[in-house]
């Protein structure tokens, strides 16, 4: 067996076993032994790559595999990684471990939720291991379907209607997908739906210009392109803490990472041409989202417009069309994905002892749960960009490749997007001294008791690795920047 399947083997063997499992503890036993199992696998295959790098192998895909699935449509189960598909790699299996011990406490339809949890892990990994346009649709399904049940069974608040009205959005931009992929496949002339095929085949320019805008915007309504966004700040607030975690930190970045991989990489030439329409889509995105956290009092609501801001700024750099911008885009991916994980475990832990997450009813919650203060402080400091932080690291370089452009249209457009640093700031500050500092707003919040070992585990694991992007990016940066090449190459003939 290939050794990238085993990404998708092991959450589909954790199904089966929470499936067989009879109590919380077998349950959790399973959870546990699963999620660290994908974070070793993720681990050894960056040291595997690197290695393979380091040994002079230049491959564009590496320990690629090809298996024929459906012959008269020739589909194919073809997988492979570059130094991209590691790094999503790598950011899916932290917030899965991660997920997992947010999630300790969970006490209603334990087993089922476990098992949709790993049905929409099954997905994410096998999108980012797949080669095969058809396959890597087939996996983009299977993540997005679960987070129905996940937010309209365990959410809250208005759970039903925002899990309905993100199942409807994402599945009309799956039907643009879906459109885009098979004009592409068909147009090509390719005799198969591998990527690297059709990349070598070319798509006719003509074509391109009406299959580019089906497949950014059908990837881009994941990734919270303006102005299909709203289902993202519904179901962020709606959904479990686990499945925000994993929503925000990993499958919106199915989105970004599907335009790059596809529409910029398949058709550079539309992309050349129509990129400036989305750049302003995209910084509206950046400054509306930026704007939105600011009036919110709802902590959920806060993180899920920063969190549109912060996926704009990832499709602004990618459509600026040079190594150092997507090099930042990918590094945002990694850093937003982090962070925004790392807010949520915190709001939910926090919600988890006040039962609110209305800023106007928190105060002094610094002298009552230090371990949580100091970690939110750390998130809120890591999304305003402080140099040290991955945020800083993804944000600099997004910036400085953006004004690399020598004409007015986008250097104008980078510098309406820089302003989006100065509001992150204002709002992260405001909610920071609102709720931590200053004496107790409510006196039934002063037994909320702090962080427990699980919830520990949780967030130093996450913190880690933002602290590790930020202070030692180089290792990252280079191993994305390698696999960009070929990608910028395409774009540049």
């Amino acid at each position: 067996m290939n050794f990238l399947s085993l990404f998708v083997l092991v959450p589909v063997l954790m199904m089966v076993g929470l499936f067989l499992s009879k109590n919380l503890t077998q349950i959790r036993a399973v959870a546990v032994t699963g999620a660290s199992l994908l974070l070793a696998l993720a681990v050894g295959l960056v040291f595997a790559y690197l290695g393979e790098r380091a040994a002079g192998n230049t491959s564009e895909m590496l320990f690629a595999a090809d298996h024929v699935w459906y012959a008269p449509l020739n589909i194919h189960y073809s997988v492979g990684v570059d130094g991209i598909s590691v790094a999503m790699l790598l950011l899916s299996a932290i917030i899965v471990f991660t997920g997992v011990f947010a999630s300790w406490k969970m006490e209603f339809l334990e087993k089922e939720f476990f098992l949709w949890f790993c049905l929409l892990s099954t997905g994410v990994f096998g999108f980012f291991i797949s080669l095969d346009l058809f396959t890597m649709f087939m996996y983009y399904e299977i993540a997005l379907i679960p987070m129905y049940l996940l937010i309209g069974v365990w959410g809250s608040g208005r759970k039903e209607y925002s899990a309905m009205k993100l199942t409807l959005m994402l599945m009309a931009g799956s039907a643009l997908l879906l459109l885009g992929i098979l004009g592409i496949y068909y147009l090509s002339g390719a005799t198969s739906m591998n990527l690297l095929e059709i990349a070598r085949t070319g798509v006719p320019a003509a074509s391109q210009n009406w299959l580019f805008p089906l497949v950014f915007v059908g990837f881009g309504v994941l990734g919270a392109l303006f102005p299909f966004h709203t289902w993202s700040p519904d179901g962020h607030a709606s959904a479990p803490t686990a499945v925000s975690m994993l929503h925000a930190g990993v499958l919106m970045k199915l989105g970004g990472y599907g335009c790059f991989r596809v529409a910029i990489y398949l058709m550079p030439q539309a992309a050349n041409e129509l990129a400036w329409i989305f750049i302003i889509l995209t910084g509206v995105s950046v400054v509306y989202g930026a704007y939105s956290a600011i009036v919110q009092t709802d902590l959920k609501y806060i993180n899920a417009y920063s969190s549109v801001s912060h996926c704009g700024l990832v499709l602004f750099a990618i459509l600026m069309l040079n190594q150092t911008a997507m090099n930042g885009a990918i590094l945002q991916m990694l850093s937003h994905g982090l962070m925004t994980a790392l807010f949520f475990a915190l709001i939910g832990m926090i919600y988890g002892r006040t039962h609110t997450r209305d800023i106007r009813q928190m105060q002094g919650l610094m002298k009552i749960m230090p371990f949580l203060g100091v970690c939110y402080v750390i998130a809120g400091l890591a999304s305003l960009g402080l140099p040290g932080l991955s945020g800083f690291v993804a944000e600099m370089t997004i910036f400085i490749g953006a004004f690399i452009h020598q004409d007015a249209f986008h250097r104008v457009f980078t510098i309406i997007a820089c302003t989006s640093i100065v509001i992150t700031a204002v709002y992260i500050l405001r909610v920071v001294g609102k709720i931590l500092y200053g004496p107790a707003a409510d006196h039934q919040h002063i037994d909320a008791g702090d962080a427990r070992w699980y919830e520990r585990t949780s967030t130093i694991v996450l913190i880690l690795a933002i602290a590790g992007i930020g202070l030692a990016p180089l290792w990252i940066s280079d191993m994305i920047s390698d696999s960009l090449l070929p990608i910028v190459q395409n774009i540049n003939l």
